[in-house]
This record gives C-alpha cells, structure tokens and sequence, in this order.
C-alpha cells in the first residue's frame, strides 16, 4: 500500500532487512496502522480484526518504486438446471395407412401371430423431440434407447441404442433386452431385405436439427454409403417405447419417455359383383350369404384369409353388421315382399377393425310361382340406330291395377341397353314404359354434325334416316331449320349445357312405322309404350335411342365403346405475331392453311379481352362464345377459311404467349374435304414461326353424374405414360390406374365397383410433367 494511495507491485523483500520481515502472514491485510522508514519502508497492518489476540501485528515491507500490488481470486459459476424438453403425452399413436412393404421385416425368423405371417406390416414412424438449455441453449446433447415388441407378445424384448448404431446396418440383436443391452448381444436379425449391398441397407440413426435455441431428434434410418441423408423408419405394428436422454455440457440430464403405438388404420378394399339374381324358394324365402356377392377383397396389412365378412340390407344399420353377441352378420334373407331389386351392403374387416362396405344389388324372383301372388316381368333394349346399347338409361314404369295405389318401378341399363324389371308389375295392370337420359348433351355432338345439317336444309346432301332427322331437330318443333343449327351450335361453344327445349336423348318405340321415312314428323313419334291388362310377361318391349345433335352416328353410347379421336393431320392458323401493348385495341385474323369443311376450338386468352367480332357473310357473332369468365373464346365454323377477331391487351406481351388453342370447353378440331378429323394449332409468323397446340388437358367426366360407370377423358401433347387417382371427400385414397398413352385425346373408365362409395369424388390425371384435378358424383 502506497502511502500515496496508487497501487504498486511488491518485490521479493530485500533478504538484508530487518527481523521484521515476515514470511507468512495468515489473512488479508484489512487496515494500515504505521509507516516505517528508508531503505524499505513497512507498514503495521492488521491481519484479521476478528482475531483475539488484539497484538498480533504484522509489518510489511514494500518498495516506494514499485508500481502496484496483484491479488488472484478463483470464482466457480456452477449451472445445475436440467435442460428443457418438449416431452411428447404418452401413448403417441402412429396411425398407418400404407401398404405393406414386401422388402421389410420380412423373413423366416419373423412371426405375426394373428395375421399367420411371416411379414410384418410397418408404418412410416415420425418420433421426434425438441428440448433447449437455460445455459447451453441448442448446445445439448441426445441419446436414446428405442424398447421393440417385435413378436407381439406385449413385452418389449428388444432394444436399440443410440450409442451402439456403428454394426446395426439393416439388422438389430433381437432380444437383447435380456442380455444388458451389450453391444452385440441378442440374436442377430436382418429387418431391411431388400437386394442391395450392405452399406445401402437401412441402419437405425439420429438427426438432429437447430433452431434459435432449441435442437431436434428424431429416430430415422441412414446407410453406411449415405450417412447424412435420412428418411422416416419403419417400425412394425406394436406398442413399443423410447427413452430419450438430454443433457447439457455440465453433466445435468432429463430423460423423456412415452410409449408408442403402431397400428393399422385403413380399411379393407372390398368389391362387389353386381347384378345377381335368385328365385324363391319354396319355403316364400331365399337366403343369401356375404360370399354370394363378394368378388374379391384385400387389405394392406390383414392378409385374405383373415378378413371377416358381414352383410346387411341397405339402409337397415350403421358400422360392421353384427349380431347380439357379437359375432358377424352373414346372411340376409328375402321374401315374396320383396320380389325385385334389392339393395344390400357388403362389408369387409380387418385384423385391426377397420371396416368398409360396397353396395350391390339382388334381383330377386319367382320364377316357379312359389309366392302367392305372382307378378309378371318387363324388359327390353334401348339401342342407337347403329344397335350400340345405350348406358345408364332410367326406365320408368309407372301404372295402377284394380283400385290399388299406383305404382312407379325403374331400371337402369347396362353397357348392353338391356332393362329389366322382374316380378314387380302386378298381373292385369296398366303401365307405361318411358326411357329417360339427359346428360352429356356434347356426347357425338361437333360442328360436322352442322355441317351435315346446313347440308340436308340446302338440299344438298339429305340425311337420309329418320332417327337422323329426330335428332337433328334441337328445338323439338317437329322440323329442321337453321335455328337448330344456332341452339346446337351454342351447345358446341359452352353458352348452353343443356338444350332449352329438348333433352340429351330421345327414345323411340322400335315398332313405330313411319308413314314417310323422309319426314318423320308427319306422325306423332312414340316415346314411350304403354300397355292395357298385362296378363303375361312383358319382353322386347324395345326403344331405338336418338342422340340429339349426332347425325354422323359418333356418340360413345356406353363404356364398352371407344371415342375414335383419331386425326389425319393438323389444321394450322397462320397469325401474325407481334408486341402488343397495355390498353391496345388490334384485330387479329386467323387463316386456314388447307380449305375445311368446318373447325371448332377453345382459343386461351392470357392478357386479352374479345371486344368484337369482325364478321362477313360467312362468320357472325354466332360462331363464336365470349366466356370472359374463363378467360377463353369459342370457335365453331363452319364453311369460311378465315376469321377475324378485335382483342384489347390488358398487358404487355407478345401475341404468341398470349393466345392459344385448347379443347377445354370446346374441343379442338376440324373436317378436312374427306370428312376426315384433324388437330388444330396456331401458327404464328414472324421473326421466327412458333407452332401451338392443345397441350395437356383433364375433362370433365362422362357422365357426371354417374351410377354405374363413367370415362374420363384428357389429351395428352405427347404419348407418355399417366395415372388417374381417385380420393373421397375426406381425402382418402380410393382408386388407381397407371398405362401408357398416345399423343392426343385418351379416355380412363371407371366402374363403380372399383371405387366402392358414393357422393362426391377428386379424380386427379397427371404424368412426369403434367397434373390437374377435376371433381365429379357417383349417385346410387
């Protein structure tokens, strides 16, 4: 201490000086009390004012040139909070529905008692957690010890350390719980059999992932080749546990653990046949059972044998039938009340419980007259001109007998045109038979059909067919003019979907004869049949359907039947390419490089509006729809080689990567002089030429609605292979179909049973490049 009061560093004492001088002192100097004199100069100090010696002094010597004195003090800041971690509620459920994947946990050594297999089902297993330090923020560390029932035993036999991931590639030490966990120990088992080397097999891992101040584990699987890239484990159905251990740099630790529960939660796929019939027997009674309508079932984890069938009446329940002690429902028994068709719903469950159902339907009949009132039977064929059966025709027969209710039976044909309504209509009734359907008016319907027509009202090429002529007669007035032309017409550009006056088929009586085949309308057409005191069974009771607006016979009359979508080459529009600016107000003419007998087409505006259409004698407004809505103009001409259009640009742009051809309202194409049909595509000029075409496209399904089947169509700018999905409403994967594909317009089919529910559907069509989504309705 520096009398002055500055600090100064303490030499080793001068060994000369004085006695003393001390070598030792036993605390911190608290208070001087004397300054002694030269050489060295000393201070009395107290050592400790506690001691209780109140003599004991001490002096010290320090040197008046030293600078100042140092003192070391040792602090230790000890941390001894345990990190914090987000620890999951136990149980954690892991809901699969996925299939079971052949490549893993599959071999000998392996055993699924219930479902008698050697494959264990597994699901895609996400088990994370997330924890942070009050010291060490994200700078912690995990570990885990992952507990496996592998043999569904309930005890939980296996383990796998995180600590001990170096030998497990594509294999663990089965039951090596009994053994301590030592490295090594258990019974060595391969889970991953899939044909690849051993560095590229699966290997249990951890990954851990930072942000801010919290990290994150996860169990994943790796491979020796590829350490760093990780994907979601599979782990067998089960309950299993984890025990995760955390800790921070200063040996504080928290473990989490929470058991896991892996299970199966998709429902069977179950399919129906349809159609079947069965007589009475004669007891009045006929049984039939869950087997009868089962055309086959398959699930992702509970293998065939092990499925359990049920059956029930439709609407008669909710959930899996089962009886009062509960045990499936496997039969249903009908009566003579119940002579007809009748609904029933097959059900299909798992291992796990998860059930769904298909609906289906019985004819049930009295063939041998074993009830006591017998009825009699009607049907008949609803064919096109060319015998093609019509689809997904409601028949109605509606009448009375005596003085009972009237009654109101139906059919809906098949891809034969068949119906066949059996055992219901009461002997001596009078009934009426009408055929109905009013869908997909587009069906067969293009602008050659127009063309055909124009040419029959100008004499120059009739028709020659009355169904033709019935079905060239939009409005229903009983004569063909132009104006059916402009309602048909309207039909083809989207400005109708339905025709005003008329509907999308008409059916009629194939007895009727006409008076004079070259004008049908002379007489009144029979569109129905009726008939007075039926006594006996009423068969060929036939139809002859007339697609309205088809006059060239195309219409795809039912699944079994293919759209012929084939081209004989391409239509080019030749178009002047050039800049456009916002605002600009320009014409635009589209010339035919071949002369046509007609063309139809979507035209895509991207940043242009129609403001008019620059007609002539040969093109008017009415050969064009102005959908601003979607963004699109209509096309449909026939006889002129070229048209003209006034657009005004919302932006700016380049003409070519404004405007283009597509199919999505009306379809794209056009009639060479042979009648053959053509693809159509615009062709700009200038600087250099660019050639566009329809590209991909999802259609709306026909029809839609639906009972039984309907096809989806799409086009395809190159031959590709594509894959429909079907989901429900909930999102739930119900279909699938993959194939290979032309270039150009392509059709998927579907079949109720396939899909096994009704309401509203998702159908999505999409290749390696392309994908679009459309929605449609599946109707009892």
């Amino acid at each position: 201490f520096n009398p002055n009061g500055t600090c100064i560093n303490v030499p080793n004492p001068n060994p000369n000086a004085t006695t003393n001088h001390p070598t030792n002192l036993p605390g911190p100097i608290v208070s001087p009390i004397q300054t002694q004199g030269d050489p060295w100069k000393s201070t009395i100090v107290k050592i400790n004012p506690t001691d209780p010696n109140p003599g004991t002094n001490y002096s010290i010597y320090y040197d008046p040139n030293a600078n100042c004195y140092t003192y070391s003090q040792i602090i230790k800041i000890i941390d001894t909070q345990d990190p914090v971690v987000e620890c999951p509620a136990s149980p954690v459920t892991i809901c699969d529905v996925t299939g079971n994947d052949a490549d893993l946990w599959n071999a000998s050594y392996w055993w699924d008692n219930a479902n008698q297999s050697h494959d264990l089902c597994e699901a895609p297993s996400d088990i994370c957690i997330t924890a942070t330090d009050a010291c060490s923020g994200s700078n912690i560390n995990f570990e885990y010890q992952l507990f496996l029932d592998l043999d569904g035993d309930g005890i939980m036999e296996t383990v796998v350390n995180s600590t001990q991931l170096g030998n497990q590639a594509g294999g663990l030490g089965w039951n090596n719980v009994l053994y301590g966990n030592v490295l090594g120990a258990g019974e060595p088992r391969s889970y991953d059999g899939r044909p690849v080397p051993t560095n590229q097999k699966w290997g249990f891992a951890i990954q851990e992932t930072v942000t801010g101040n919290n990290k994150t584990a996860c169990v994943k699987f790796n491979t020796f080749q590829q350490q760093n890239t990780y994907v979601t484990p599979q782990l067998p159905h089960g309950t299993h546990k984890i025990k995760w251990f955390v800790s921070d740099g200063c040996g504080n630790e928290t473990v989490c653990e929470y058991t896991i529960i892996v299970k199966d939660c998709k429902a069977p796929t179950v399919v129906c046949l349809n159609g079947l019939s069965v007589n009475i027997m004669p007891t009045g009674m006929i049984t039939m059972w869950a087997s009868d309508f089962l055309q086959y079932a398959e699930d992702n984890c509970t293998q065939t044998p092990w499925l359990k069938y049920g059956i029930r009446k439709c609407g008669q329940g909710t959930g899996f039938p089962l009886d009062a002690n509960g045990n499936p429902i496997t039969s249903v028994n009908f009566t003579c009340d119940e002579i007809g068709t009748q609904c029933v719903e097959l059900w299909a469950i798992d291992l796990a419980g998860n059930a769904d159902y298909c609906e289906t339907y019985v004819i049930v009949q009295d063939n041998a007259g074993n009830c006591p009132d017998g009825n009699i039977n009607v049907s008949g064929a609803l064919k096109t001109e060319m015998t093609d059966g019509v689809e997904e025709a409601e028949v109605q027969i509606t009448g009375s007998v005596n003085f009972a209710p009237p009654f109101n039976y139906f059919d809906i044909t098949g891809s034969d045109g068949l119906y066949n309504v059996i055992n219901s209509v009461s002997v001596a009734a009078d009934f009426t038979i009408t055929p109905v359907k009013d869908d997909n008016p587009l069906n067969g319907l293009t602008t050659y059909d127009l063309v055909l027509i124009q040419k029959h009202i100008l004499g120059i090429e009739p028709l020659g067919s009355p169904y033709k002529m019935i079905a060239a007669d939009a409005n229903k007035s009983g004569s063909i003019t132009t104006f059916d032309i402009v309602e048909l017409r309207k039909l083809i550009l989207g400005m109708y979907t339905e025709l005003p006056a008329n509907t999308s088929w008409r059916f009629v009586d194939k007895a009727q004869v006409f008076t004079n085949p070259a004008n049908p309308f002379m007489d009144v057409i029979k569109e129905n049949i009726s008939i007075a005191n039926a006594l006996v069974n009423q068969l060929g009771e036939d139809f002859v359907a007339v697609k309205i607006g088809d006059v060239n016979n195309t219409v795809v009359a039912n699944s079994a039947m293919q759209a012929d979508d084939r081209t004989a080459g391409t239509l080019l529009f030749d178009v002047e390419n050039r800049e456009v600016k916002a605002g600009e107000v320009f014409e635009v003419t589209f010339n035919a490089s071949e002369k046509v007998q007609g063309y139809q087409m979507t035209l895509n505006l991207n940043g242009l509006t129609t403001v008019a259409i620059v007609g002539d004698d040969h093109v008017t407004e009415n050969n064009f729809g102005v959908l601003a809505d979607l963004n699109a103009l209509t096309v449909s001409i026939d006889g002129a080689q070229a048209f003209t259009v006034k657009f005004r640009a919302t932006k700016v742009g380049k003409l070519s990567e404004m405007l283009g051809v597509s199919g999505r309202i009306t379809k794209a194409e056009a009639y060479n002089q042979a009648s053959e049909r053509l693809a159509v595509a615009l062709r700009f000029k200038g600087t250099s030429q660019t050639i566009s075409g329809v590209g991909f496209e999802l259609y709306q399904n026909q029809p839609n609605p639906f009972v039984n089947k309907t096809m989806i169509g799409f086009h395809l700018p190159e031959a590709t292979t594509a894959t429909l999905t079907v989901f429900d409403e909930t999102g739930r994967l119900i279909f699938s179909q993959k194939g290979d594909f032309a270039k150009g317009y392509n059709t998927f089919l579907i079949d109720r049973q396939l899909i096994g529910t009704t309401g509203a559907l998702w159908y999505r069509v999409e290749t390696s490049s392309h994908s679009a989504t459309r929605t449609m309705i599946q109707t009892k």
